[in-house]
């Protein structure tokens, strides 16, 4: 992958992880843990990539890496993986952890993969810092990268409409880091509209400390290149 570069609120998002990249990372050594439907989730991303996968077994890519524990866990699958983030100190630091494993610099607003060469997307909580007008570009960009039938796993925050807001200070550390709740009416749209199919959707109350709601959607790469103009002729 490219170094990222990018749009003001990619460099915006990089700087901040950077800031606070190590409390981040100790905070969440692994966010799936004691999590059984995020797992659940994830076992089925597992097994329908395995099912969409040719004998050369594609890679999946664990967009929005961070400290690299979902990479960890679909590597434990049985898949092979890579993450991917926009940080280069949260990709030094899922490296130092997971040195087995490989993780990138870069984004995904422009991946730098050839067309059709992987088998599963999965970005948890990482849609969050895009913005909507950058979001259709994005899920294209998926669906360019994935070979037909190849799964998309996602999560983020989401509540009862689209919102957005900017927080200036975490773990001590000045940052400008923008976070973006939507419904998933909304994020499936948009995956429909850049030609993929959507699986499953999830939606589970905050737990804990969590103030908003968690969405999940399950979404793949269609087998037949008809479903593309019947989704865009649909809207």
């Amino acid at each position: 992958m490219r170094p990222v570069s990018a749009p003001d609120f990619l460099r915006s998002t990089q700087a901040s992880y950077d800031a606070i990249a190590e409390a981040y990372a100790a905070e969440h050594p692994d966010s799936l843990a004691g999590r059984p439907l995020e797992l659940a989730l994830l076992t089925a991303f597992v097994e329908l990539a395995r099912a969409a996968g040719t004998a050369e077994r594609p890679p999946v890519a664990d967009i929005g890496s961070g400290p690299g524990h979902v990479t960890a866990r679909l590597h434990e699958a049985g898949l092979p993986v890579f993450g991917v983030d926009a940080s280069p100190r949260m990709v030094a630091l899922a490296r130092r952890a997971h040195p087995e494993l490989r993780f990138h610099v870069g984004s995904m607003t422009a991946l730098d993969l050839p067309e059709e060469t992987l088998g599963g997307i999965v970005a948890l909580y990482s849609i969050i810092h895009v913005p909507d007008d950058h979001l259709p570009s994005v899920f294209a960009g998926f669906r360019r990268v994935l070979l037909p039938g190849a799964p998309v796993l996602l999560g983020f925050q989401s509540g009862d409409e689209d919102g957005h807001q900017r927080l200036t200070e975490r773990y001590g550390q000045k940052i400008s880091l923008d976070y973006h709740w939507r419904t998933p009416d909304t994020v499936a749209a948009h995956l429909e509209e850049a030609g993929l199919e959507v699986y499953a959707r999830v939606l589970r109350a905050p737990q804990g400390e969590e103030r908003m709601p968690r969405a999940f959607l399950l979404a793949r790469r269609p087998t037949s290149p008809a479903f593309f103009g019947q989704a865009v002729a649909a809207r």
